[in-house]
């Protein structure tokens, strides 16, 4: 129970909530729809920004204090053992408090816009943010972008939800709140603005870019007030681009896209293990855990989002990042600090899919980060350290890391605008869209999705870049089965067929077995010739008249198979079938007048 004294808190935080709430509802009847709506984008926005300055402020936080043990006791021990509390607390209170679960990535966004007319449960407004500060803030090696995004996609919904708003205003507000919460954790609003554009939304008109752009910039001007510097990820000291250095870039944007492969089909291995393990969630989340916290103890910077060791090696002493090390003493040892740096990118997937697989919450937005700027850095280095050429080591750590995000994401403007927006100008605008389109193209080469929604575009379950099949996907199968047909028992004869003709103005019965399985097809047309005559009425078996179908539509199929089996069939009307039984008919002509409606329906204004 809430002791007594601390009552009159909670009761003044409900009462004036209720006033905020009723006051809202009340400016809803005197503004327009429109006017409305961008109130609510800048509460939207707000929201979102404080569950970033929550989550950023808290890891930055454990992160000093981590490195405050490290130099006390001067090797990795405590970033070791923090990432192990971290993740069983985590799966302490998504088992006792969660109902044992919850969602985790951007994946769970673009299905509650494709397939839950943009819902998501009250419970991520908190669960996200709860689980993620333990998971990331105690050194879990994951990112909080995703944490952030899928919180302010909830804030966007509820909101949407709570004042009534229809499905095209919620899923705006759900993507301002996506892009609030990218523009406030790198006070980069352009960036928020893309990444809610490619990631989340399918299909969008001009006038949604106005509350996106609103959410977005609200979400960066309360991070830049609130938030230290220090906290958000930032560089000063970038080179001007050199036109010499093209074929590098080039090189570099190549490289990203075999190692965006690389993390995705690992992260996706790992997974897979965890998932079908037979390990109890403690057993799981320690076992994952002490893996993790031993590739912590050999590389240190792959405790907690990592942002740091970027700022580290893109800094003109990168040495800096062999403190604390097993390595330590080997700082002047160029090859041995670019070996280190290299080792550390390849074991960075691993390092992610243990921190996520056994149980902590986080994503891999931040990894991808991480993973890019290692890799230009040891592709620069190297090139300098070999005398092939003289390259910008800064330039190409932070390039490296539009890289990895185009390729792993497939969004090549979010992190072509993420970068230009987090070095404070656009000095390296040209090498940006030269490795993250090569990059983009090797990955969507080889990765036709996003590696964050594969398992889920796989099953026809989210949004892809095909129009057609987003809409598709939207439609459920079992809400356009007709179940009002009249079907028939095998016979000898047609006389109940002939009556149930009568009594009806359908074209197509379903016989069936006494076990209600579908036998075959009568048309209208094929009886007509009988039907004016007792005797062929009398001495004519269903079977007689009967056609096998020419496709059958199963009830668990996607709506993109059920119209190319249309298509291949030249059928209007198809037979469902469930567990092997006869559920009802699907027409070709009410799939298309749902899916114009969805149309209208989808394109946000």
């Amino acid at each position: 129970m809430i002791p007594k004294k601390v009552n009159p808190f909670f009761r003044f935080i409900s009462k004036n909530f209720k006033r905020l709430e009723r006051f809202i509802f009340l400016l809803k009847t005197f503004l327009t729809p429109r006017q409305f709506i961008y109130f609510s984008c800048v509460l939207v926005g707000i929201s979102s920004a404080l569950a970033v300055i929550i989550l950023k402020a808290f890891a930055h936080k454990v992160y000093q204090f981590s490195q405050y043990l490290d130099g006390f006791l001067h090797l990795p021990y405590s970033n070791s053992i923090l990432p192990i509390i971290g993740i069983v607390l985590t799966v302490f209170v998504v088992h006792k408090f969660l109902d044992g679960s919850i969602q985790k990535g951007t994946s769970h966004i673009m299905y509650a816009v494709a397939k839950n007319s943009g819902i998501l449960p009250k419970k991520q407004l908190y669960s996200q943010i709860i689980t993620s500060s333990l998971t990331v803030g105690l050194g879990g090696s994951a990112g909080l972008e995703s944490p952030i995004t899928v919180t302010g996609a909830a804030f966007g919904s509820n909101y949407a939800q709570n004042y009534r708003l229809s499905y095209k205003d919620r899923t705006l507000l759900l993507a301002c709140g996506v892009a609030s919460g990218i523009a406030a954790a790198f006070n980069a609003p352009i960036a928020g603005v893309l990444f809610a554009i490619e990631v989340v939304l399918a299909e969008i008109s001009i006038t949604a870019f106005i509350p996106i752009m609103i959410s977005a910039a609200t979400g960066a001007l309360i991070s830049t007030i609130v938030l230290d510097e220090d906290i958000l990820i930032s560089f000063k000291s970038v080179e001007g681009f050199d036109y010499h250095n093209l074929h590098f870039y080039v090189l570099l944007g190549f490289l990203s896209g075999l190692l965006s492969i690389y993390y995705a089909r690992y992260f996706r291995k790992i997974e897979h293990y965890f998932v079908k393990s037979r390990f109890g969630i403690y057993h799981k989340a320690l076992f994952g855990a002490g893996l993790l916290a031993i590739l912590i103890f050999l590389f240190p910077t792959l405790f907690g989002e990592g942002y740091t060791s970027i700022k580290t090696i893109a800094d003109n002493h990168p040495e800096k990042i062999l403190d604390n090390t097993l390595l330590n003493g080997f700082k002047d040892n160029k090859w041995i600090l670019l070996l280190f740096v290299g080792a550390t990118m390849m074991v960075k997937v691993f390092a992610t899919g243990l921190t996520l697989g056994s149980g902590g919450n986080g994503g891999n937005f931040a990894p991808s980060l991480f993973v890019g700027s290692y890799l230009g850095f040891v592709l620069a280095y190297f090139v300098n350290l070999t005398g092939i050429s003289k390259l910008p080591v800064t330039n190409f750590t932070l390039v490296g890391m539009a890289g990895i995000l185009s390729g792993l994401f497939h969004a090549p403007l979010t992190a072509i605008f993420l970068i230009a927006e987090i070095t404070s100008g656009y000095e390296l605008m040209v090498p940006l869209m030269i490795v993250s389109s090569v990059s983009y193209a090797i990955s969507k080469r080889f990765e036709p999705y996003s590696f964050d929604i594969k398992h889920l575009a796989d099953k026809g379950e989210v949004f892809t870049d095909n129009k057609d099949k987003n809409i598709l996907t939207s439609l459920e199968l079992s809400k356009l089965i007709q179940t009002d047909y009249k079907s028939i028992i095998e016979s000898s004869n047609l006389d109940e067929l002939i009556a149930k003709i009568q009594q009806s103005d359908e074209v197509i019965f379903p016989v069936l077995n006494d076990k209600d399985e579908l036998e075959g097809l009568i048309y209208l047309d094929d009886v007509r010739k009988y039907m004016f005559s007792a005797f062929k009425i009398k001495y004519t078996s269903t079977e007689e008249v009967m056609q096998q179908p020419k496709e059958l539509v199963f009830y668990d199929e996607t709506m993109e198979t059920v119209m190319e089996k249309f298509e291949n069939s030249g059928s209007k009307i198809l037979p469902v079938l469930k567990n092997g039984k006869f559920i009802g008919f699907i027409s070709k002509h009410y799939v298309l007048i749902k899916y114009r409606e969805k149309l209208k329906e989808m394109i946000i204004e």
